[in-house]
């Protein structure tokens, strides 16, 4: 049965009130993330379902039995998906993808790489055994069939994905672990004591005020999340380690709201066990099993913090063969046949957003503001997994009638989205980008798409400097 992706089934999958769901209405924008596949309508669910999420829990703090009314404008859910392409810092746009993070062909198709950070691109030119030069990636990678290629820059650490056909990806082992799952996993870890709220203001009405968020997460899907969680007045505070590097312009991105520190968990704990005592969330964005050396799984973190929600998002999901694989959108994208369909076999193509980062981090945050609210009527520690490729699936799920007849698989040469399809007007983004100063320079940026009646229209405060914060709680 097609499941075609909206509020709906969004809000099902939290385990929200269906009777909520009148609250939400929809300004419909045929023209904007125009695709084979339902991006549109995927986006709209996501941010929909959040956004209403926002609402109810808002509710509950202010005391009153109404739940605000919801608006989602694909115009602006567009705007946001697209949120890394309309940043400038000090009118410079930023470069969001390395030269060698690209398609590439091989001896019998197509692997998609990302090497956007320089141990990814390390580890790469290393399993290949060439130099930092594109012609020399490309003669390697073309006498070499393409998974080949996966096995091999997996081992060495890197990131390659063969070209699958959708069919391919449900056939394989991962494809079927994933497609097993729920779009949202959600449940109760223990039976904590229920959730006390403090009221909150109206105006605006900041659903998630005094919710102390640690954020350990990294590049969009997780800090997307997050940004959410600080525009509806959450503390968050995020941790990186000193070890890792984190690309400036990706920050500014994602880095609305927060405060930012580097912390390095092997060597300061005790630091650790201080800021995770007075959190109410930590949420997660590193592959399942890293972070379980350090005792960061929800089971864990609940026995040390009663009353903790963890929010875990993944890029393949818990289990499975490559369940503890690292992964990007892009390459998510590649491995589950939305290239395939996106363009073809013989011309992969994407998506017009990383929808699946984007799509993700919004059903994670509502994931969170859900858990919040249950809190409040049944108490108990909580959980809150989500992955990219669960979305991707339920991506794919929409696809019987949008495609061509016989599409299933990748399409003819030319009818890709480069191919002709006609494409309505997009209308012009401005009405839901802003600008001002920050500590990186004067920004121009996307507003976020969660809306609801007496919802915030911006963020309390810009994006910081990297690492540049204290890590403690104010």
């Amino acid at each position: 049965m097609t499941v075609m992706p909206d509020v709906s089934s969004a809000w099902s999958a939290l385990g929200g009130d269906p009777a909520l769901l009148a609250r939400v209405s929809t300004v419909e924008r045929p023209g904007v993330l125009h695709a084979r596949l339902p991006v549109r309508e995927l986006a709209r669910a996501c941010v929909g379902a959040c956004a209403l999420a926002a609402a109810e829990l808002g509710a509950r703090r202010a005391g009153t039995d109404e739940v605000p009314a919801v608006r989602v404008d694909d115009g602006a859910v567009a705007t946001a998906f697209v949120s890394e392409r309309h940043l400038l810092v000090d009118g410079r746009a930023p470069v969001n993808f390395a030269p060698l993070s690209r398609f590439w062909r091989t001896a019998d198709g197509w692997v998609r790489t990302h090497a956007n950070y320089p141990h990814h691109r390390a580890r790469l030119l290393a399993a290949l055994g060439v130099p930092e030069d594109p012609a020399a990636v490309a003669a390697a990678l073309a006498e070499r069939s393409a998974r080949e290629v996966e096995e091999t820059v997996y081992a060495r650490g890197g990131l390659a994905v063969a070209l699958r056909t959708p069919g391919e990806w449900a056939a394989h082992a991962q494809g079927a672990a994933v497609a097993g799952r729920p779009l949202v996993e959600h449940g109760r870890l223990d039976a904590a004591r229920t959730r006390a709220f403090t009221s909150v203001r109206r105006d605006p009405l900041l659903p998630a005020a005094g919710v102390r968020v640690l954020d350990l997460t990294r590049v969009i899907a997780g800090p997307v999340a997050t940004r959410t969680l600080a525009l509806l007045g959450a503390d968050v505070l995020r941790l990186d380690s000193p070890r890792l590097p984190e690309l400036p312009d990706q920050h500014a991105d994602t880095g609305f709201g927060k405060r930012s520190a580097r912390l390095d968990l092997r060597a300061d704990r005790r630091a650790f066990e201080e800021l995770l005592a007075a959190a109410d969330v930590v949420v997660t964005g590193y592959r399942p099993g890293a972070l379980d050396r350090f005792g960061l799984t929800p089971e864990a973190l609940a026995k040390r913090r009663p009353g903790v929600v963890v929010a875990q998002l993944s890029a393949w999901g818990e289990g499975g063969p490559w369940g503890e694989r690292r992964g990007f959108d892009s390459l998510v994208q590649v491995a589950t046949g939305i290239a395939a369909i996106e363009g073809s076999a013989r011309q992969p193509g994407a998506l017009p957003a990383q929808a699946l980062d984007h799509g993700t981090g919004y059903l994670l945050a509502a994931g969170v503001l859900r858990a919040l609210t249950e809190q409040g009527d049944e108490g108990g520690s909580r959980f809150v997994r989500v992955a990219l490729a669960r979305t991707a699936g339920w991506l794919l799920e929409g696809a019987a009638g949008r495609l061509p007849e016989g599409a299933a698989e990748p399409l003819p040469e030319g009818e890709g989205p480069a191919g002709g399809l006609s494409e309505p007007a997009e209308p012009s983004p401005d009405a839901w980008l802003a600008e001002r100063e920050s500590p990186l320079g004067r920004l121009r940026y996307a507003l976020s798409p969660v809306w609801f009646a007496g919802a915030p229209r911006d963020w309390e405060r810009p994006p910081g400097r990297w690492g540049a914060d204290p890590a403690r709680w104010p």
